[in-house]
């Protein structure tokens, strides 16, 4: 079996060697193991670092494409390689390399899909009261949304199977962690976790400037993917929402209009006509949005087919180049 660890990583030259220098050289139940960083966009050197500490690829984006979409490639470089099993950490040194090959065991015992690292340590303890506040209520909300029972969300320190890896499709460009959680969950892929140590903080975070515009982000993005899995429901609540409005000024006007002898609060009676009408039409983009998500899993299951073929095809030809030399 092979493991593949993959780091991504924007301006790392300064952490990245201890990151790469601190990664073990073995992991019991794998005979391969290879490093790939993918630099995105760095501007300080972090490919040619990656290079003199040991990484044997190195994905490069001429231009800052973000954390997600370096996490894709990092995911389909590892796929190429013929990684069995695929481990990311972040390239600031916030994760203890030690904890690798706990990470990896519930996927080699077939116990689990996906592994998440549940952070502890020195990291986690310089969160102040508000951010631990933050990604405890975060945290619970992906644990609703994706029906997995994970209790650090938005941890980055990961172990993915093949299987996995090629199911994954990360839409978002802001954080792969919440949204692929949540596909995870809904597409059936056993999900678990284990805990993991974390380094004293090396710096601030790169993905946001400012709390609110973190859970503004993060936010959206879980509503724009709960709401990709879960179509009909969402707009079945807001439709009832709607329509509970308007039987409320509905009965305002009925109880006006008996009281006062056939007078009523037209208003009432108006404004709730609109909430009907639009109950009505957002019950029916419920119905659309259905028939789109169940399109949504006939494309998913074309692309897993074309992914295996691609890489079928690939190993094919590498076999018949290495058999010619």
């Amino acid at each position: 079996m092979k493991l593949a660890i993959v780091i991504p990583a924007l301006n790392e030259a300064r952490t990245l060697p201890q990151v790469l220098d601190d990664l073990p050289r073995a992991v019991d139940g794998f005979d391969e193991l290879e490093v790939i960083v993918v630099d995105d966009g760095s501007t300080d050197g972090t490919s040619a670092v990656a290079f003199e500490h040991g990484a044997g690829k190195v994905v490069r984006f001429p231009r800052n494409r973000g954390l997600s979409e370096a996490f894709a490639a990092g995911l389909d470089a590892a796929l190429r390689t013929g990684a069995d099993v695929i481990v990311t950490c972040d390239a600031d040194n916030q994760y203890v390399a030690a904890g690798i090959p706990a990470l990896v065991a519930p996927i080699v015992a077939g116990e689990a899909d996906i592994v998440v690292g549940e952070r502890h340590g020195a990291g986690v303890d310089e969160f102040s009261a508000v951010k631990r506040v933050l990604q405890r209520a975060g945290s619970a909300a992906v644990r609703a949304a994706s029906r997995t029972d994970i209790p650090d969300a938005t941890s980055g320190f990961r172990a993915y199977s093949r299987e996995a890896a090629l199911r994954l499709n990360v839409l978002g460009r802001f954080t792969y962690t919440i949204e692929s959680l949540i596909q995870a969950g809904r597409s059936g892929l056993g999900v678990a976790s284990v805990p993991v140590e974390t380094n004293p903080r090396t710096r601030q975070s790169r993905l946001f400037s400012s709390i609110p515009q973190y859970l503004w982000r993060s936010g959206t993005q879980m509503a724009r993917a709960y709401v990709t899995y879960e179509p009909l429901r969402t707009f079945v609540f807001l439709a009832a929402l709607l329509m509970l409005g308007a039987l409320v000024l509905f009965g305002r006007f009925l109880v006006a209009y008996v009281d006062n002898g056939g007078h009523g609060h037209v208003q009432s009676l108006i404004l709730g006509a609109v909430l009907a009408i639009g109950s009505f039409q957002v019950l029916a983009i419920g119905i659309l949005s259905d028939l789109l998500a169940a399109n949504r899993r006939l494309i998913e299951r074309v692309l897993l087919r074309v992914r295996r073929i691609e890489l079928a095809v690939e190993e094919a030809h590498e076999l018949e180049l290495t058999k010619d030399d």
